[in-house]
C-alpha cells in the first residue's frame, strides 16, 4: 500500500482527501457503518506499523485494533456514519450505503476538498469532486484506513449489541450468514436487529416467527 493516489491529487492542487468506506453490506443484522479518514497533506508512511494498512478484510482481529488506533492518532479527522436496520429494510442497502458514506462526510471536523470512495458508484447529494474506485480498500491507502475504521467501529456495535442479543452469537459473527447465526435465527426467530428485506429472513418459514421481535 503506498500514497501514490493521494501524492498525485496533492500534486493537482488538492489538499484535504478524504477516504471513504463502509462495512456491514452484507450481514443480516446490526447497522450499515461507513468512516471517511483525512491525513496530513504532508503525511508519510514512515513505520512498519502504518506499512499494514490495507484493506479490513485482509487483516485479522489484533492488527485492525492496532491499526484503528494508529490511525486515530495519525489523520487529521475521523469521523462515522451509522444507519439500523430499520432504515436499511426500508430504503435498501446501496441506499442505506449512501446515506452512512455522508453522514460521515457530513461530520467530518474539517471539509475535504476531494472524496476517494471504494466500489464503482460516487457518493451522492454532495458537490465535492470525486472519485470511484473499485477495490479501493486493497489500492489506496485513505480507503483501506477508511475500511479499517468502519470495521473495528461495526465490530464494536455488535458486541455491545450481544449484551442486549446473548443468544444469537453477534460477538462471534458480527450478524454475517454463518452457520452458527442461521441455526440461531431458525432457534429463536429473528430479533430486534434483523434485516428482515435480507434472505433468508424475507422468506415465509422466517415471516412465522416475526411474532418474536419485541
Amino acid at each position: 500500500m503506498n500514497l501514490d493516489k493521494e501524492k498525485e491529487l496533492l500534486a493537482r492542487g488538492y489538499k484535504l482527501i478524504a477516504g471513504i468506506d463502509e462495512a456491514g453490506r452484507g450481514p443480516l443484522a446490526g447497522p450499515v457503518v461507513a468512516a471517511a479518514v483525512i491525513f496530513s497533506n504532508d503525511f508519510k508512511i514512515d513505520s512498519p506499523e502504518l506499512a499494514l494498512i490495507n484493506d479490513s478484510k485482509k487483516l485479522n482481529h489484533t492488527q485492525r485494533e492496532k491499526l484503528f488506533s494508529l490511525i486515530k492518532e495519525k489523520a487529521v479527522a475521523i469521523s462515522i456514519g451509522t444507519v439500523g436496520h430499520h432504515t436499511i429494510d426500508k430504503i435498501n442497502i446501496l441506499q442505506a450505503t449512501f446515506q452512512a458514506m455522508n453522514q460521515a462526510l457530513n461530520t467530518l471536523s474539517v471539509q475535504p476538498d476531494y472524496l476517494l470512495v471504494d466500489g464503482h458508484l460516487k457518493l451522492p447529494n454532495t458537490d465535492i469532486n470525486q472519485e470511484a474506485i473499485v477495490d479501493g480498500d486493497a489500492q489506496i491507502f485513505s480507503i483501506a484506513a477508511a475500511s479499517i475504521i468502519a470495521k473495528v467501529s461495526r465490530d464494536y456495535l455488535m458486541t455491545e449489541l450481544d449484551q442486549k442479543y446473548p443468544e444469537y452469537g453477534f460477538a462471534k459473527h458480527k450478524g454475517y450468514g454463518t452457520k452458527l447465526h442461521l441455526e440461531m435465527i431458525k432457534k429463536f426467530g429473528p430479533c430486534p436487529i434483523h434485516r428482515l428485506s435480507f434472505k433468508p429472513l424475507s422468506n415465509k418459514y422466517f415471516s412465522k416467527k416475526r411474532d418474536l421481535r419485541k
